[in-house]
């Protein structure tokens, strides 16, 4: 969609369906936003060049106008219940609220939408679709979330699928969108331990995405194998990428291990063991490919197509880059160096 006047009244309407949302003090005001912030995005993910974008934004619709139906339905019919001479199992409307917020984010076991939608999307779409959009899902989630069965089990599948899913994969925008499955696991996890350890935790990873999406944008990466072939005349650049992806799968010298580490520690103390193993060991099944890829990035030969070694990027552009990927590398040894000022 070409810049132009429209384009920026959606965004900014996609803006404000979110903060609705957030700041609503009902439920209904609450799904107001949530539409709002929908029929604003789907303008933006159109594109009459791209067939793929078409697919896209009609599955978007389609998943998120089910999810938003069963959300009204489930408000109406929480407050006619209390009305009602029949007692109504309450815990039965958190788990209907919780599950089309979980489809709306695209949380395991309600994913089935989300990788192919970001596979017909440009970048920068799929950047708002991995953040801005799970902001007010999010939000609402964590009103309604307590630590019982429906939880700890929606954590666990999303975190295993989000790491078995991305296993087999060649497309980046699949890849990240299974890498975001698998951390929303993890922010429904801290959501219980406290609302300032989901928030960080949101902060850190759209950081990161964001970072990794400016490069591959950039660069006009969408498979695997482009990765190995571009940058081979400057390896600062291509160690900026990798080590921005490893910071993202949360190895620990990288930012990406710092709201982890935390939710670990939040969660032992909790009682909660078993969660937070299969967490951890499914988890290093996501660090596994992400390793792979850089391995296979750093110490292999390629040989580089002539046309693609004359390279004139703007100094700017080297600058930021470089800067963005010391943040995620060295963010973690700040961190503990300003803790330790304080």
């Amino acid at each position: 969609m070409p810049n132009n006047p429209t384009k920026l009244l959606f965004i900014s309407t996609l803006i404000s369906g979110t903060l609705i949302s957030t700041s609503a003090n009902s439920w209904l005001g609450a799904w107001m936003g949530l539409e709002i912030n929908l029929l604003s995005f789907i303008p933006l993910m159109t594109n009459p060049k791209n067939i793929m974008t078409t697919e896209a934004s009609l599955k978007y619709f389609l998943v998120q106008a089910l999810a938003s139906t069963i959300l009204l339905f489930s408000i109406i019919f929480m407050h006619l219940s209390t009305n009602m001479t029949i007692l109504m199992n309450h815990d039965m409307f958190l788990i209907l609220i919780s599950s089309t917020l979980l489809l709306k984010m695209g949380a395991a076991p309600f994913h089935f939408w989300f990788p192919g939608t970001m596979e017909g999307l440009s970048w920068i779409n799929c950047l708002i679709l991995m953040t801005w959009q799970k902001i007010a899902p999010l939000m609402l989630m964590s009103y309604v979330i307590k630590m019982d069965t429906f939880t700890s089990s929606v954590i666990i599948l999303s975190v295993t699928i989000g790491s078995l899913g991305g296993l087999n994969q060649t497309s980046l925008r699949k890849l990240m969108a299974y890498s975001s499955i698998n951390h929303l696991g993890w922010m429904m996890a801290a959501m219980i331990s406290g609302e300032n350890l989901w928030e960080l935790y949101f902060m850190v990873y759209s950081f990161l995405s964001s970072t990794l999406v400016f490069m591959f944008n950039s660069f006009q990466m969408f498979h695997i194998n482009q990765g190995f072939l571009i940058m081979n005349k400057s390896p600062i650049m291509k160690f900026c990428i990798f080590s921005t992806f490893l910071s993202l799968g949360g190895l620990p010298p990288f930012l990406g291990f710092m709201p982890k580490w935390l939710i670990i520690q939040n969660m032992t103390e909790l009682g909660l063991i078993l969660t937070v193993t299969a967490m951890v060991v499914m988890t290093l099944i996501t660090l596994f490919y992400y390793l792979r890829i850089s391995f296979s990035a750093f110490l292999l030969t390629y040989s580089e197509i002539k046309w693609t070694t004359e390279t004139n990027y703007k100094n700017t552009f080297i600058m930021t880059t470089i800067s963005l990927s010391m943040m995620s590398t060295l963010g973690l040894l700040m961190c503990t160096i300003i803790f330790n000022m304080i």
